[in-house]
């Protein structure tokens, strides 16, 4: 089971998120189904809390109506760029509100929440409580002076309203604020801190340093009381069951709450579209299945700490995660992406430029996983020109062009192997063997380096072995070459899936073999390179990368900045 953090429904989102935690996930995910996994990849929008409020009156909607309009973008935009999502769900459905009170219901039955008199800021020029996004000011601890009354956007410090400096109402800008009291359902974190210390002592070693490190920096400064609960027209809504005073007064789940809750709630709405058993994967599952979430490194604490003490409280057998892939942030030319300062390129506008395998690469071998990486365009040029148009695309254009022109629309036989190809088939396994190594570990800036270098070895045997010369004094030895070189460019369709799904789809399409459903290249078929046999027909594709021009980086650079934020 594979999960990716849930993107937030305020608006298209930049390449950073996407290379957080949507994308490696889609990769791997892709890979694991490859070899053979029974593979479940869920995500889904994360519609809760005050952003989604204040998205909706911006645009002047109901905000229902809003979530489902924004539901449905983002949607059209992952499918453009290809995500394999077996299902992407709605925080807002019914599933994950069903789940959600049935969990909170049980941690209540189990003495880990509380309801509290707390004292909240009140707006006077609003005429309401502000949960805790709806205040905005000055970060205490780095001086950030758009921080939110809940957490720090740039230093990832978690914060409480009543922290900030400088506070000001989000709806009217308002700082005619005042505190006043009123209840709310509070989360004793305190209680749970020696189980959540026991699971990740148990688990975090195996997690990169990034994750584990952030876990284990929240339980060294102490797992504090959390409210859970919000004075907001739109959320999962307390059950009047249990609270009927609260319900009365409306109150909903904070949405860090239900948030991690839907990736059970999407997985029930996938079986209940589908007829699939949710209940398999999530409950009684811990020795069954294995639970791979993806996210940057602001997502951590909730994943690592928060979520895992509701399961653990909640005294209930749910699966928890096995492994948690984090990310660095990937930066626009030094300076952060930012939605809400509209800084960077978004999603929508990347497809329009280029399609989607030119983004799924080059975020993929510039992955932000040791340490923040920056995007520029003159290495967004790079890379597609020397990696996707230069060694694989100019490969495949350059092998069956001249195979076509020579030897007609099948692929050649020609002399038996000799030891070139004989050497090239070891140095191939090998370097399979590297890329299968590195997507097993989830380091895909190392599998982009691997798969990189696997295309590569191709040219580098064309470089050796010049048919175009070859052809001249030993038209059997061309023919060998090129059956060889056709032999490589099938397998690089198979394995570079993961990564490029639609040029892969197109270089498989090029070849006339019946019943290709081939998933994978084992190591004795990577030395062997016979996979498409002599006599096999085939075209040649139209191309696959175009080459970015020195226009296009003038053009894109004027239009979104180069070098500043």
């Amino acid at each position: 089971m594979i999960t990716s953090a849930l993107p937030y429904i305020n608006g298209i989102k930049h390449l950073g998120n996407m290379v957080g935690s949507m994308l490696p996930a889609d990769v791997y995910s892709r890979y694991l189904r490859q070899r053979g996994h029974e593979v479940l990849y869920i995500c889904a929008t994360d519609e809760h809390g005050t952003p989604a409020e204040l998205a909706a009156q911006e645009a002047g909607l109901p905000v229902a109506e809003f979530c489902a309009r924004a539901h449905d973008q983002q949607k059209a935009i992952y499918e453009g760029f290809q995500l394999s999502f077996d299902y992407f769900g709605r925080s807002s459905s019914p599933q994950n509100r069903e789940i959600t009170q049935e969990i909170a219901r049980e941690l209540h039955a189990n003495g880990f929440i509380e309801e509290r008199a707390i004292r909240q800021v009140y707006s006077i020029a609003d005429g309401r409580f502000l949960p805790d996004r709806y205040i905005v000011g000055t970060c205490p601890y780095c001086g950030y002076d758009k921080a939110r009354g809940d957490q720090c956007e740039n230093c990832t410090r978690v914060l409480d309203p009543t922290d900030l400096l400088e506070p000001r109402s989000a709806i009217s800008g308002s700082s005619e604020l005042e505190v006043r009291e009123t209840k709310h359902l509070f989360l004793l974190q305190s209680k749970l801190t020696d189980e959540v210390e026991s699971w990740i002592a148990a688990n975090g070693d195996s997690w990169p340093v990034l994750a584990s490190s952030i876990a284990r920096k929240w339980l060294t400064e102490g797992l504090q009381d959390r409210a859970i609960t919000r004075d907001l027209e739109w959320g999962v809504p307390v059950p009047a069951d249990t609270w009927p005073e609260l319900a009365a007064e409306g109150k909903v789940f904070y949405v860090w709450f239900d948030a991690p809750i839907e990736y059970i709630g999407a997985t029930k709405e996938w079986a209940d579209a589908t007829g699939g058993d949710w209940r398999s994967w999530w409950y009684e599952a811990d020795d069954t299945v294995r639970y791979t979430e993806f996210m940057a490194k602001d997502n951590v604490p909730f994943h690592t700490v928060m979520f895992p003490a509701t399961i653990l409280g909640s005294r209930k057998p749910w699966k928890k995660v096995d492994y948690v892939k984090a990310f660095n942030w990937l930066t626009y030319y030094g300076g952060k992406f930012s939605t809400s300062q509209k800084l960077g390129i978004f999603t929508d506008v990347a497809l329009e430029l280029l399609p989607a395998d030119y983004w799924r690469y080059y975020l993929m071998a510039n992955a932000p996983e040791s340490d923040d990486s920056s995007f520029t365009w003159d290495l967004f040029a790079a890379t597609v020109n020397k990696d996707l148009a230069d060694t694989l695309g100019n490969f495949v254009n350059r092998v069956l062009s001249f195979s076509r022109k020579r030897f007609g629309d099948e692929v050649p036989a020609g002399a038996p192997n000799g030891e070139a190809e004989q050497q090239l088939g070891s140095q191939i396994a090998e370097l399979l063997a590297e890329y299968e190594s590195q997507l097993d570990a989830l380091n895909f800036r190392k599998a982009a380096q691997a798969l990189r270098a696997l295309w590569s070895a191709g040219n580098a045997y064309l470089d050796v072995t010049a048919p175009w010369t070859e052809i001249k004094t030993d038209p059997e030895a061309a023919a060998r070459t090129l059956r060889t070189a056709i032999n490589l460019i099938h397998l690089y369709a198979v394995v570079s899936e993961p990564f490029i799904p639609a040029a892969a789809k197109a270089i498989r399409g090029a070849f006339a073999l019946d019943g290709d459903t081939r998933t994978w290249v084992s190591a004795e078929e990577a030395r062997a390179l016979a996979l498409v046999p002599a006599g096999t027909g085939f075209t040649v594709p139209p191309v696959l990368f175009a080459k970015i021009t020195d226009e296009d980086l003038a053009a894109w650079t004027e239009r979104f900045g180069g070098g500043q934020v």
